[in-house]
């Protein structure tokens, strides 16, 4: 009797596994596939990666896969072409892209940072720094029509200084060569991401002397962002992937820098770990990662008056045509 009571559940026991397998391979399975380009991969955009590494993508029923498409021009390629799901870029592009008459516009539904994530680095350390030190010197910019180089610009002009007539301004310069530009020794200040600028400073390579993210204000500097009619045939999937990635705006927020640090170092492996959260801190201290997904008309405007400012914008388009703030405030109120 002991036996046939041992052998039945034996049986039962094999059933429950293959059932338990079964239903791990349904729910695997049932996993929406969401395809990210991200622009560049940096510290900047770290609630991204804890999204990613702490699961809050697939506690909403999301298989994310992450690629970096360098520069602005190849993200948003890789998105119209159908190459991407979502995109992580700047603002800007979807006003380009709008500009050059596109039928399926592309539209903002989740930001990401709300302020420049550049730093002015000097060659020479400098106690006392005021803008006024740079008229006359040689100012390593950024790409021309990106939008390190518009709110740098914007920046400068707050400042009373001419760019391109109190300064000689070099743009001509890959994003990619400008640090190795000014390390081999081409001019006196530069425009740098992080953390580029805190390992020149390490290195005594360089000095960062301000922020222009603390200058410029609040701005839609990187945002999410899907064609319309994918954001039509998706809208679940829009509204989970903006509730994910709310919930690591509020982990970064409340958690501290060296916390955050850790849960992304995974995605900087040639970075050491106090570098990140040295960069990580800086970036909180000066409010650049944004607390809540929302891209209000007022950050819209500034981003229109700055690419206007630097003689980019194609037109003024409204913020309602190319925003889309509903999913975002329906996340945030649940």
């Amino acid at each position: 009797m002991r036996k046939k009571i041992k052998i039945g559940l034996t049986i039962l026991l094999s059933a429950m596994l293959v059932f338990s397998i079964a239903g791990c391979s349904d729910k695997k399975e049932s996993l929406k596939k969401v395809r990210i380009a991200e622009v560049t991969r940096s510290i900047f955009y770290a609630p991204q990666y804890v999204a990613i590494e702490k699961g809050f993508f697939k506690d909403e029923g999301l298989d994310v896969t992450l690629t970096t498409t360098p520069g602005g021009d190849k993200t948003m390629t890789a998105l119209i072409s159908n190459g991407a799901d979502v995109a992580l870029v700047g603002s800007e592009t979807s006003i380009y892209v709008y500009a050059q008459g596109s039928s399926d516009p592309v539209i903002n539904f989740a930001q990401l940072t709300q302020t420049d994530g550049t730093f002015l680095v000097s060659r020479d350390k400098i106690e006392n720094f005021n803008w006024d030190m740079l008229k006359g010197t040689t100012f390593l910019g950024q790409r021309k029509g990106g939008m390190p180089q518009m709110v740098g610009e914007f920046v400068l002009k707050n400042h009373g200084i001419d760019p391109h007539k109190d300064l000689n301004l070099i743009q001509n310069i890959d994003f990619a060569n400008v640090a190795n530009a000014f390390a081999s020794g081409t001019g006196d200040f530069v425009q740098l991401f992080e953390p580029t600028a805190s390992i020149f400073e390490k290195e005594g390579k360089g000095h960062i002397v301000a922020s222009f993210g603390k200058e410029s204000g609040h701005v839609p500097y990187t945002t999410f962002m899907a064609k319309q009619s994918y954001m039509k045939k998706n809208k679940d999937t829009v509204e989970k992937f903006t509730r994910a990635i709310y919930k690591a705006q509020q982990w970064v927020d409340s958690h501290s820098a060296a916390e955050t640090a850790k849960v992304i170092a995974p995605f900087f492996e040639n970075t050491d770990l106090g570098l990140i959260e040295t960069v990580v801190d800086r970036y909180k201290s000066q409010g650049s990662y944004a607390t809540d997904p929302i891209l209000d008309e007022d950050e819209w405007n500034n981003l229109q008056n700055i690419m206007n400012e630097a003689g980019e914008l194609p037109k003024q388009i409204d913020h309602s045509t190319l925003v889309n703030t509903s999913i975002a405030e329906k996340v945030i109120k649940k």
